[in-house]
C-alpha cells in the first residue's frame, strides 16, 4: 500500500497570495454579499468566458436547479435521467414535482431521447437532462421531442464548465443550463453554481427569485429563496478564472495518459471524445465489464481503495434506487436496462491537474495486473 493515498479528485486552487489581495480588497469596501463589486465583475467575465450572453451566479449548484424549475413555473412531471448525482431529483421534489425517469443510452451514458419520447403523458412539462461527465446530451433531438410535445428543457450541466459543439457553448441549448462550482469541479468557486439563460427579462426574474423576490427595498414580487453568491466566493471565481484553461489542460494530460495505458486491457472501456465538441475532462470513468476482465466492479474498488487509490462509483445506485424514489412507476429495473447495467460497471479514476505520470502509472497497473489473463 501507497504511503500517501492518490484521492479521487483534489480541488484546483488559484494562488493564495492573489486570493489574499482579494479579500483585502472585499474588506476595505466592507461589502461581503447581495450584489457586491466583485458578484457583478465575476458575472461579466464568466459570460465571456463561457460564451453565454446571460448568467446569474449562485451560492451552490443545487439552489440553482430548484430556483430554474421555478422560474419556468414547472408543475406535473418531468422526465429526467436516473444516471445523475442525487441532487439532480431532488431539485424537483422540492419543487413539488414528480420525477420519470428514462433510460439512458449506452455510448455516453447520456438520457435517451427515443425514452423520453416514450415516457411523455398528459402531465409532462419539461425535460430535465445532464451531461453527464461533460459530454453532451443529443440537444438537436432533445429538442426536437420538446418542440413536438410543447415542453421546456432544462440542463443539469454541473460536470460540463467550458464545453462547446461546433464552437458553440452547450450552455446555450435549452431553456435554461445549469452550473455546479463545487469544490470537486473543472472550475470551483469552493460551493457555487449559476444559470444561464436568454434573455435579460429572465435574468431579472432568476436575481429576483434568489433574492427572496425583492423587486426593491420594499416590494416582493414573488416568494423567493436565498441563494446569493457572496463577495468571497465571487472574489474567488473571478481569480479562478484566469487560471481554469490550465487546470483544463491538465485534466486532458491526465486523461489522454489513462487512455495510453489502459488500451486493450481486456474488459474495460473508457470514453473518447466526442466529435466536435471541446471537453472539460470533468472525470475519467471507466468501465468494468466482470466477465471479460475477471472481476466484478466493487472487487477492482476495494483492491484499489487497500493499495491507497481512491476512485468512485459515480453514478452508484442509481437515483431511482434511492428511498424516496424507488416506488415510482417509472424506477422499475426493467424499464432502465441500461442504467443499470452502467451503474453496475462504472468506476471514475482519480483525475486533477496535480496527478502524476507515476501517480497514474500506479493506478492503471493496478487495473491492468488486476485482468484476467494478466501476468
Amino acid at each position: 500500500m501507497r504511503d500517501t493515498p492518490i484521492y479521487v479528485t483534489r480541488p484546483s486552487l488559484p494562488p493564495l497570495g492573489e486570493f489574499i489581495t482579494y479579500l483585502e480588497t472585499i474588506w476595505e469596501e466592507k461589502w461581503i454579499t447581495n450584489n457586491g463589486s466583485f458578484h457583478q465583475l465575476f458575472e461579466k467575465e464568466l459570460a465571456q468566458y463561457l460564451g453565454v450572453e446571460y448568467i446569474s451566479v449562485f451560492s451552490n449548484g443545487t439552489l440553482a436547479l430548484i430556483t430554474a424549475l421555478r422560474a419556468l413555473n414547472i408543475t406535473g412531471e418531468v422526465i429526467t435521467t436516473p444516471f445523475s448525482f442525487v441532487a439532480t431529483t431532488h431539485s424537483l421534489w422540492w419543487n413539488g414535482i414528480t420525477p420519470v425517469f428514462a433510460d439512458i443510452e449506452p455510448g455516453y451514458m447520456n438520457i435517451d431521447p427515443k425514452k423520453i419520447e416514450e415516457a411523455i403523458t398528459s402531465k409532462t412539462t419539461a425535460i430535465m437532462g445532464v451531461h453527464v461527465y461533460g459530454n453532451p446530451c443529443d440537444v438537436e433531438a432533445i429538442q426536437k421531442v420538446a418542440d413536438k410535445h410543447n415542453l421546456k428543457v432544462i440542463y443539469d450541466a454541473a460536470h460540463a464548465f467550458g464545453v462547446k459543439k461546433n464552437g458553440e457553448s452547450i450552455l446555450n441549448f435549452g431553456d435554461l443550463s445549469v452550473l455546479s462550482f463545487h469544490a470537486t469541479k473543472t472550475f470551483n468557486t469552493i460551493e457555487g453554481g449559476a444559470i444561464v439563460c436568454h434573455s435579460a427579462e429572465m435574468k431579472h426574474h432568476i436575481d429576483n427569485l434568489k433574492n427572496f423576490g425583492f423587486r426593491n427595498e420594499i416590494t416582493v414580487e414573488e416568494p423567493g429563496i436565498n441563494a446569493k453568491m457572496n463577495e468571497v466566493q465571487a472574489a474567488y471565481g473571478v481569480l479562478q478564472l484566469k487560471y481554469v484553461d490550465g487546470y483544463i489542460a491538465e485534466r486532458k494530460r491526465v486523461t489522454e495518459s489513462y487512455r495510453t495505458k489502459l488500451e486493450g486491457t481486456a474488459g474495460i472501456k473508457f470514453l473518447y471524445d466526442m466529435d466536435e465538441v471541446t471537453h472539460a475532462y470533468s472525470y475519467f470513468p471507466i468501465c468494468v465489464d466482470p466477465e471479460v476482465y475477471g472481476m466484478q466492479r466493487d472487487e477492482i474498488y476495494e483492491l484499489m481503495k487497500l493499495d491507497g487509490v481512491k476512485t468512485r462509483r459515480y453514478f452508484y445506485p442509481l437515483i431511482s434506487h434511492f428511498n424516496p424514489y424507488c416506488d415510482l412507476p417509472s424506477a422499475a429495473k426493467e424499464l432502465l436496462p441500461v442504467a443499470e447495467k452502467v451503474s453496475e460497471q462504472i468506476l471514475c479514476l482519480p483525475i486533477y491537474p496535480e496527478l502524476t505520470e507515476d501517480e497514474i502509472t500506479y493506478i492503471t497497473n493496478l487495473i491492468i495486473t488486476n485482468a484476467k489473463g494478466s501476468k
